[in-house]
């Protein structure tokens, strides 16, 4: 299956193997013990940022590669050729959803003050916007910050955090008016009186991402710490959804491409019925043509990244790409899933922890059916 397409340069193709070669080296043969324990080991991701793979995007100045959104997904794409999702998603969340806030949003002084430390893996990020009652519902949070003298004091509870029990460093958003979109961003971070990881969540999937409830019981910040403008927050969080879908696409399209190869390659050596599965025509009709919806969905999504990169606004093909790949990943995963047979059931196979993992990415990020309803109000 190859990826060559017009958007390819060789700087891409550089890209795309140094991180195929970080992968095989530093995630595959060590991220089931990740699997057991709940998260990515810090030495892991202090290592691609010395790499310089957590600031493509961001300044120069501060370690970054000044790169576009283009770059961007090939890097997510890489990325997503692990079989382990839950360390894919410990990164997208640092470099794709979270630290995000802090390039667009940040001041001088807060860049200064957290940026290259960001960039080098030195401090972790995560976002806190989805609350037990508001989740794609953006202007349905009810955790409020109210201006008190120099300070701002937060109240409040989010969940299902990714990163949410060994970041670092945490943008958090918070009413900050009596309307629905008054909204803003705070920087908050790990360690600050009153704010406390409540309660690590297990999952189904993505078993080596820690994942998290916080809780902000009267957290006091400095005024210094608002991120961008008072009341602005909600169109902060929607803009860089954006960048997060594509991200998350770009996780469902890597998961498609690897479970089609785990499988192809496992039903040309699984005899059955007097020979390999290969020669059952069904089995072999039914990958190509998950593969060649792969392969138009993958085009799609790198449409959308040179969208971005041309200034477009492209809310509605980004939200269409979600719906897209995260229902797309689903019914591939089963399908080569059910192809594995018994096998495919059991735990520590790769394509049982794929078919694990793909299942929230038609939930996380904007569930399919908000998605459809972006793309809908937009006709």
């Amino acid at each position: 299956m190859s990826n060559a397409s017009i958007y390819d340069t060789p700087e891409y193709e550089s890209l795309r193997d140094q991180i195929a070669r970080f992968i095989a080296k530093e995630v595959e043969p060590h991220a089931a013990a990740w699997e057991e324990q709940g998260f990515v080991p810090r030495d892991v991701l202090k290592r691609m940022g010395a790499a310089g793979l957590f600031g493509l995007m961001y300044e120069e100045k501060y370690g970054g590669a000044d790169s576009d959104a283009m770059t961007n997904l090939v890097f997510a794409e890489a990325l997503s050729q692990s079989t382990f999702a839950g360390f894919i998603i410990t990164v997208l969340v640092h470099t794709d959803m979270a630290s995000p806030h802090l390039h667009h949003a940040g001041n001088p002084a807060q860049k200064e003050k957290y940026m290259k430390k960001v960039i080098a893996g030195e401090l972790i990020t995560a976002v806190g916007i989805t609350e037990p009652g508001a989740g794609s519902d953006v202007a349905g949070i009810r955790s409020t910050a109210k201006r008190d003298g120099d300070d701002w004091v937060i109240n409040g509870t989010k969940m299902f955090i990714t990163n949410g029990v060994h970041a670092d460093l945490y943008f958090v958003a918070a009413k900050t008016g009596p309307g629905k979109r008054d909204i803003s961003m705070f920087i908050v971070e790990k360690g600050t009186p009153g704010f406390t990881v409540g309660r690590a969540l297990k999952k189904t999937g993505w078993l080596s991402s820690d994942t998290a409830e916080l809780i902000f019981d009267n957290v006091r910040i400095p005024a210094w710490n608002l991120l961008g403008e008072e009341g602005k927050g909600f169109y902060s969080v929607m803009k860089n959804f954006q960048t997060e879908r594509i991200a998350l696409g770009a996780m469902a399209v890597g998961h498609c491409q690897q479970a089609l190869k785990l499988t192809i390659d496992y039903v040309r050596q699984r005899q059955a019925f007097g020979g390999p599965l290969w020669d059952q025509q069904v089995i072999r009709q039914r990958l190509a043509m998950l593969d060649a919806k792969t392969r138009a969905a993958r085009a799609f999504m790198y449409h959308c990244a040179w969208r971005v990169t041309q200034g477009h606004d492209i809310v509605q093909d980004v939200s269409m790409l979600k719906a897209l790949t995260g229902e797309l990943v689903n019914e591939v995963v089963q399908t080569c899933q059910q192809f594995h047979g018994g096998m495919g059931f059991i735990r520590e196979t790769a394509i049982e922890r794929l078919w694990r993992d793909a299942r929230v990415l038609a939930i996380g990020g904007g569930a399919t059916e908000v998605m459809l309803e972006e793309v809908a109000k937009r006709y």
